[in-house]
């Protein structure tokens, strides 16, 4: 098959900038830059979360495979020039007028509450009759509108959209060129309004192919009343970026940077700050276990999402929730017991986990977990959320144990479990958890995505 020129559409922008470099004889702020040219950490960063985390290492793989002729991404990034370069890889992106963009996020946020459980369907129903639905619209259609320009000038041979904050792009492009979207996020058919349905059907309906993280969102789309093809695709990490461990040297920096002893035992739980992360299970289950196990530390690695950073969409959301979680520490009388790290570099993580004991996803709701895979490669026993979708690789007490979220003396029970073992549980859930790794590799995902690309375009 000859080599294939794809679009890729996020919301998320590959990198966030921290400043962008001026034009030393205008001053002006250029429209296009080579990244290349930049210092990751000081002009730029890669933006957190797993579809960034997913995306460009497929794209980097399918283009040093020779699948790619080249890559184009487009993605809301309000703070950044027009374009930016990568070796193979264009970024392009897409901004609003910010009285805009706050209808955006109000509407964008409640579909993720309502998706994630954590508001009523009763509340959310006649969210697409609103007026910053209007406004939800009007970014989609704005990201469409610059894919069909960019196709005008390049010919793209597919696009490939994700995340339910893209889902009309797909019906707005007005092309029959394959078009196949990603939902990342959890799927529920009982979570879903009854007046979203048919919109949501409309605009899935305008894919060739539609891929999720779990065979159970397959099944939940069958229910929605969803005809099309419907993919599994485990999400997927490149298990060659862990190959080197972390020296001594930079585990002990990080633990006094973060005041980690050596008599401490730590639960690592590496995600943003977001009700919907779970963290405050975690505190809970704590609390329940401070006597018993006066020695463990929660370490809580992460900031906010890109929604609610200053060089995002601004939401405040993270800042509230992170308030919270440290007002319920201080009630429960374990604020000495629990650090909060905020953003970490990806060198001071592979520090973290490898000072950890074990990990913990605690989220209400997961779309996958891949800082459980994350967690695997790394040798730690993961205790894990029942409603991730990464549950379903999981059997307990194999390459994982799994707890109920709503029940802080459920996580409490395997905390304790873990706490107790002799050696030979942490054996058996290293061994496992390596073993099911290997299903959300990249190598395995990169073939899976190059098969379906084959049978889109034809070869």
């Amino acid at each position: 098959m000859p080599k294939l020129r794809i679009l890729v559409n996020t919301q998320t922008p590959l990198v966030q900038f921290l400043r962008v470099p001026r034009d030393t004889r205008t001053t002006a702020e250029p429209s296009s830059v080579d990244l290349t040219q930049l210092t990751e950490g000081v002009d730029y960063r890669f933006s957190p979360g797993g579809v960034t985390r997913m995306v460009y290492p497929l794209l980097r793989k399918l283009l040093a495979d020779g699948v790619l002729e080249d890559a184009h991404w487009v993605s809301l990034n309000p703070n950044a020039p027009a374009t930016a370069h990568l070796p193979g890889i264009s970024l392009h992106h897409v901004a609003i007028d910010p009285a805009r963009m706050a209808g955006y996020g109000t509407t964008k946020e409640a579909i993720w509450a309502t998706a994630h459980g954590l508001v009523s369907k009763a509340k959310s129903e006649g969210l697409f009759w609103t007026d910053d639905a209007t406004e939800y619209t009007f970014y989609n259609r704005t990201t469409a509108m610059r894919i069909r320009e960019l196709d005008h000038d390049l010919d793209f041979d597919l696009f490939y959209i994700h995340d339910f904050q893209q889902l009309p792009v797909g019906q707005m492009l007005g092309t029959l060129k394959p078009k196949i979207f990603r939902w990342h996020i959890p799927f529920d058919v009982r979570s879903i309004p009854v007046d979203w349905r048919p919109v949501m059907q409309r605009y899935l309906s305008a894919y060739d192919r539609i891929v999720v993280s779990s065979d159970r969102y397959r099944r939940e789309l069958e229910r929605l009343g969803h005809r099309g093809d419907v993919l599994r695709i485990y999400p997927y990490i490149d298990p060659a970026e862990y190959r080197t461990r972390p020296a001594a040297a930079e585990v002990d920096a990080v633990c006094e940077k973060f005041g980690i002893l050596r008599a401490h035992s730590v639960g690592l739980i590496v995600a943003r700050m977001d009700p919907t992360k779970g963290q405050d299970r975690a505190l809970a289950a704590l609390a329940l276990v401070k006597n018993s196990l006066p020695n463990l530390r929660l370490v809580f690695v992460g900031n906010g999402s890109f929604s609610s950073s200053k060089g995002g969409l601004g939401l405040s959301k993270s800042d509230r929730w992170r308030a919270r979680l440290d007002e319920e520490a201080h009630r429960a009388g374990i604020s000495d017991r629990v650090v909060f790290t905020g953003h970490v570099t990806q060198a001071e993580l592979d520090a973290l986990y490898e000072r950890s004991d074990f990990s913990i996803l605690p989220s209400v709701n997961e779309g996958f977990g891949l800082v459980v895979v994350e967690s695997w490669i790394h040798r730690r026993p993961a205790l894990v959320t029942d409603r991730a979708g990464v549950a379903e690789l999981i059997t307990d007490g194999e390459n994982g144990l799994l707890f109920d979220p709503d029940s802080a003396t459920g996580l409490a029970r395997q905390i304790r479990r873990i706490a107790a073992d002799d050696g030979a549980l942490r054996r058996r859930l290293v061994d496992g958890g390596r073993r099911a790794a290997r299903t959300c590799s990249l190598e395995t995902a990169a073939r899976q995505e190059r098969e379906l690309f084959e049978s889109l375009v034809g070869g």
